[in-house]
Parts: C-alpha cells; structure tokens; sequence
C-alpha cells in the first residue's frame, strides 16, 4: 500500500537512509504548467533545518524531474521525481539498533516483517513524507487550473489556541513564523513553548488546521467513498496523527441541531449556506463552501529522555535515550504535508466527479 488514489495516484518510495526518496504520479491530465520550481516551494516548506524549532538534518531536497513533463507542461505520462537524501547519519541509530523506540514503529514493524531497516524510522521516518509534498505540489497546479486552492497553519500547540483566522488570513501569514502559524501573537508562545521542551529533552503535540476552497458541489459519493472519509483517510496515513475532524466536529457532540445546522438561504440566485459547521462536506458529499481539516498531532516519540524499553537481541528490560536530529514538534512540518494529502485527495475526486459530469451531459 505505497500508492494514493484511484484516479489521480501518486505512489511514494525511498527510506530514510536510501540513496534517494521520492514519487511517481500517475494520472495527472496532460498540459497543465509544471516545473521543478513549482515542486521545490513546497518541499521547502517541509524540509528539516528551517530553524532551531526542526530537525537540524542538512537536506537540500532538491527536486528532480526524471519523466512526465515537457517545455513546462505535463504531457499526461507517469511524472517521477527524486529527492537524494544527502545527510543520511547512520551511527546515533546503529548503538540502539536492537533497543524497540517507545512510541514509535519499530516493535510493529519486526512484528510484522521480521528483517526491518533499523536507520531512522525507513517508510515510517518523516523523510517518507518528501513523496507526498512532491504529490501533492503537482496536485495543487492541477487544482489551481480550476481554481481551487488549498492552504493551513498551526492552530493549537501545547494548549496554546490561535485566534480563528479566515482562508485568507491564513494563506498570508502562516509561512511567516517559524512554528507556521497564522496568529502571530500565539505563534511567539508556540515558539517559546516548543524551546522549553526541547530545553527539557522533551517535545511536544498540537493541532493543525488545513482549509480548501473553490471546491464545487458534487465531489465525493453518498456511502463508501464520501468525501470526508476519503480526506480522514488520507490524514490519518501521515505518521503522527492521531485525530481528524472535519468542520466543528467533535465539538458538534455538545451542541444543539438547531446550532449546528447550516441555515440554507439565497444569494446571487445560488442556494448558499449561512454557517459552516458542516465544513464543506454534507452527507459524504461537498457543498462548494470551504472544506476545513483538523488533525491532532502527537509529540515527536523520539526524545533525549531514558525510557524504558526492550532488547530484541537479548529479550531483556532495558533503558533508551533517543539522541539525534529530532524535531522537538513536528507541526510546524506537517502543515505542507497535511495540505499535499488533501490536494491529492480533492484532485482525484475531482477528477471522479468531472467524468460523472461529462457522463451527464451525454
């Protein structure tokens, strides 16, 4: 299960320590305008080092295009594209390679495979995320053709609540902090917050919120396939996340109906919506207001802290302090990772929705 989609499809490879990590993309119409630069902004925003709040892994994660494209434009053929993975430091995991990581894959993965790559976390190492930012940038030229954008910031992080920003306001300001959220005032005690945990040989979880609009009515089906399921799977396949709720979610269970419905009314001879709790999506299928996205993210499991684990080698109790380059929170990096998963997932059901369409107008 390495590939995404059933229309629009993008498939990822590589490991953490490979030569390289990247993906294919399959599926993506002929013509649209597409170049390297267009898939470079968006792994900038993911890759490690942007500041002392990350991974202070050296990438440059330069992408490559190796097929798909000419004079600029997608000739409608599988895309690939590679990314060297070239600061790759294998010893800080080599003294621990038989020690299971609390909270992370490693217990499961031997479980389920037996013969494991101990270097980083392999396919369930951040790094494996490089291949979804790349899907994703090239879904979002795709949905700009049709006017459709995608954006998201940080919203939450150890109990530290951005106010409620607007797509706009979001799309403004996110990328302006280094812990990438719209609200510049809580993103200064994000900041400080996220320090005293590394300080403290800890980390920290939040909540990041990612927003669509553009989306016209009509995409996703009534039952299996619903448009919200489809988004929830698609968060829920990125490490770390724990959660997902779509338009005012959980906190509908402790309202009223007459609260949380949204009040249909008339405007510009088009039947619109006077609220949003729904968040774009009614009964599996999008309403053409903005789809809004949360997940819940958990701490970065590895930390510099002694915990208690296992040997595998000798199947004994032991102690382990995960060193290395770890981000103290990883929010900050899952933002364009959230947004490329919800890109890939509206463009393929657009494009689902876009057959069954011309299929109508026959």
């Amino acid at each position: 299960m390495n590939t995404f989609g059933r229309v629009f499809r993008a498939t990822t490879f590589g490991e953490s320590f490979s030569a390289a990590v990247g993906a294919v993309i399959d599926g993506c119409p002929s013509g649209i305008r597409l170049g390297a630069n267009d898939i470079q902004r968006e792994l900038d925003r993911r890759k490690p080092g942007q500041s002392i709040l990350a991974s202070q892994r050296k990438e440059s994660d330069r992408a490559e295009i190796l097929s798909g494209t000419l004079d600029g434009k997608t000739l409608g053929t599988p895309i690939a594209v590679m990314v060297k993975n070239e600061d790759a430091d294998e010893k800080p995991y080599e003294k621990i390679k038989d020690l299971l990581r609390p909270g992370h894959a490693d217990f499961t993965y031997r479980e389920k495979y037996g013969h494991v790559d101990w270097r980083g976390g392999s396919r369930a190492s951040g790094r494996e995320t490089v291949g979804r930012v790349i899907g994703g940038a090239i879904a979002k030229k795709f949905l700009s053709f049709k006017k459709i954008e995608v954006t998201g910031h940080v919203s939450e992080i150890a109990g530290i609540v951005a106010k409620k920003m607007d797509f706009d306001g979001i799309a403004k300001n996110s990328d302006k902090t280094a812990v990438r959220c719209a609200d510049l005032k809580a993103a200064r005690k994000m900041e400080s917050a996220i320090l005293a945990s590394r300080n403290g040989r800890d980390s920290l979880g939040g909540i990041a919120e990612i927003r669509a609009r553009g989306v016209p009515p009509g995409l996703g089906e009534p039952v299996f396939g619903k448009l919200d399921a489809e988004i929830a799977v698609a968060m829920m396949s990125i490490g770390s996340v724990k959660g997902v709720e779509i338009g005012s979610g959980f906190a509908a269970s402790q309202m009223k109906g007459s609260e949380n419905n949204d009040a249909f009314y008339m405007k510009n001879g088009k039947v619109s919506l006077r609220s949003n709790n729904a968040g774009g999506i009614l009964g599996g299928i999008s309403t053409g207001e903005e789809i809004v996205v949360r997940i819940a993210v958990k701490p970065t499991p590895s930390i510099a802290r002694k915990q208690d684990t296992v040997n595998v080698k000798t199947m004994k109790d032991s102690e382990i302090e995960v060193m290395g380059r770890h981000d103290p929170c990883i929010c900050p990096r899952i933002v364009p990772v959230a947004e490329a998963m919800l890109s890939l997932t509206l463009a393929d059901n657009y494009l689902l929705w876009s057959a069954y369409e011309n299929s109508k107008a026959r």
